[in-house]
């Protein structure tokens, strides 16, 4: 294992295919129960390979998914992995009032601890959607006992972002403590290299450089988010997404596990908490 000096935090958004935002024109919520549900057995398979290569993550999940698949919530505990919240419904906080906002996230909470019996400390925005028109939730997350949020990705984005926002783990006035998703410097401007849609893009070597270069430039932990239906390599396609859409959501699936086998042997990972507990404990 190569940098087995550091220790990198890896995060799992758990959601299935038809929850991206991607197919949120074309997929309504009040089809989802209809629809064959993948995210369980992607999931437990993941927590198979994890624990194949002593991989530690930190499951950002999502209520609905946790209402539907209580014996994985009780899994991702049981085998110490860190549970956290991605929201109850994938509905982006910029498309929510606060209310609506409250009460999503309250609800996710609640289910996750009632079905885990443990304390639920972490919280990501679904699609990242936490901006400078809704500051506000980093105020709700203090008020519901959150000690960390990772819901900030400072880049340039169709979905999401705000570039100028700080790269590294940051204590917040309203109190939380926030861990952007990790950037690489270039030119002057952010670059993702956090996982998602460019991991699948890049060949290996291309990431790996990028995030080698990361640890080159900066001393800080390195972070790393995917989604179960990245390994799902027969799940339903939606073909009447647009090609933008598709591009994104299916390009390399075939690819995924192979290079995450290879990311595991290269670096050493575990949960947000404990590679940032010195700041969230703090």
């Amino acid at each position: 294992m190569e940098n087995n000096n550091k220790l990198f935090a890896m995060t799992v958004d758990v959601e299935d295919y038809f929850h991206v935002s991607a197919f949120e024109s074309v997929i309504s919520p009040n089809d989802w129960d209809s629809l064959a549900l993948r995210v369980g057995d992607n999931t437990h398979r993941l927590i198979d390979i994890f624990n194949e290569n002593n991989v530690k993550s930190t499951f950002f999940t999502l209520g609905w998914v946790a209402e539907r698949c209580p014996e994985l919530i009780k899994r991702i505990v049981n085998e110490g992995h860190e549970l956290a919240s991605h929201g109850s419904n994938h509905r982006r906080n910029t498309a929510l009032s606060k209310n609506e906002v409250k009460e999503d996230i309250l609800k996710s909470k609640h289910v996750l601890e009632d079905i885990s019996g443990i304390s639920v400390d972490g919280y990501r925005a679904p699609s990242f959607s936490i901006d400078e028109s809704n500051e506000y939730v980093f105020d709700l997350l203090v008020e519901m006992g959150f000690k960390y949020s990772s819901s900030t990705y400072p880049i340039t984005h169709d979905l999401y972002g705000v570039p100028s926002w700080p790269r590294f783990v940051h204590k917040r006035k309203e109190g939380i403590v926030e861990i952007p998703v990790s950037t690489l410097l270039q030119k002057g401007k952010n670059k993702g290299i956090g996982g998602g849609g460019y991991f699948r893009l890049y060949p290996y070597w291309l990431s790996k450089r990028r995030i080698e270069s990361y640890i080159r430039q900066v001393n800080a932990p390195y972070n790393f988010y995917f989604h179960p239906w990245e390994i799902d390599v027969n799940q339903p396609r939606v073909e009447q997404a647009s090609f933008k859409s598709k591009l994104r959501h299916y390009v390399n699936l075939h690819a995924m596990e192979k290079k995450l086998d290879m990311l595991f042997k290269d670096y050493a990972w575990s949960t947000m908490s404990e590679v940032y507990k010195d700041a969230i404990q703090g």
